[in-house]
């Protein structure tokens, strides 16, 4: 669907007939889909930049060689937060920024133009279903998550501290020249087990959670908080539901020639920590996810109003 907007538009005369010629805006206004994916690429960089230790403490925390204060074991989220900033500072917690950035940036500007896409062919717009939210968040977030599969791998080892790359360029480069497309992509099924659910449930929750509240409120100052809220707590009942596929995803990614697929890790996982080794990281992940989706909704709700994509 396009939109115009009648401040884009600017009269010349040529052979005495007034012309309308569009201004750079128009791009723009005809493409809603490229308001879209930029609102969305930058809520997800501030996102990102801001939680990145979190991601960082749950990768450890499902890494089993991780040692903290010469201990092999059991953890605690504030045990690993207190050794890395003892052995690697500060800077430390946000080990890993640049592929967070170059996967989260492109990969939620994607999620959000994707949205918008589904939204407008196929719904007309119109506020979706609890059904039809599970089935957009699935379809738009399994797209992004293929796509940037190689930049997920490469996030998942530098946070680890397992890996010594020098660089995100020159880890893609090791891991083709030793691993092959294999190493590019494992931990893919477990990646969109737990991505495609939690996208299409947070989905789900967050516009069920939305409609709860009157429209009027929405349009008044109270709308950052009020998004913000409904985020936080789609967030929370997404990320419990997806947090097994988490921690197989990661033990994948970290250590590809230990397992032969998918089932294997779930075997190694049960064997060694039992149940709740399937939630290991659960905490740190999800004030994660949930703060940086809700912070990211927020931010793209905000823009997309500004840039009159609503």
């Amino acid at each position: 669907m396009h939109r115009y907007y009648d401040d884009n538009v600017v009269e010349t005369h040529i052979g005495g007939q007034p012309q309308a010629t569009p201004n750079k805006n128009d791009f723009l206004a005809d493409y809603p889909i490229v308001k879209a994916f930029l609102a969305g690429s930058f809520s997800g960089t501030f996102s990102t930049v801001l939680f990145q230790p979190l991601d960082l403490v749950k990768t450890r925390l499902q890494n089993s060689t991780a040692v903290v204060n010469g201990r092999h074991g059991s953890v605690s989220m504030f045990g690993v937060f207190s050794n890395i900033i003892q052995q690697e500072h500060i800077k430390g917690l946000w080990r890993g920024m640049v592929p967070s950035i170059t996967r989260c940036v492109p990969g939620v500007g994607l999620y959000f133009s994707s949205l918008d896409y589904i939204k407008s062919s196929y719904l007309n717009g119109e506020t979706p279903t609890a059904l039809e939210s599970v089935l957009m968040g699935f379809c738009a977030r399994s797209m992004s998550g293929a796509i940037l599969i190689p930049i997920t791998v490469v996030k998942t080892r530098f946070e680890s501290g397992v890996y010594g790359y020098d660089s995100m360029m020159s880890a893609l480069k090791e891991i083709y020249r030793t691993e092959g497309i294999k190493g590019m992509t494992c931990g893919l099924v477990p990646t969109l087990f737990r991505d495609a659910p939690f996208s299409g449930l947070y989905l789900m929750f967050y516009t069920q959670a939305k409609q709860l509240v009157p429209q009027e409120i929405l349009n008044t100052q109270y709308a950052s908080p009020i998004h913000f809220t409904c985020g936080v707590t789609a967030g929370i009942l997404a990320s419990v539901v997806t947090q097994p596929a988490d921690v197989l995803k990661t033990k994948m990614q970290l250590y590809p020639t230990k397992f032969n697929g998918l089932w294997s890790v779930i075997v190694y996982v049960h064997n060694n920590y039992g149940v709740q080794g399937y939630f290991k990281g659960m905490v740190p992940r999800m004030l994660r996810r949930t703060l940086m989706a809700a912070m990211a909704w927020t931010v793209y709700e905000q823009i997309s109003k500004h840039i009159g994509l609503k």
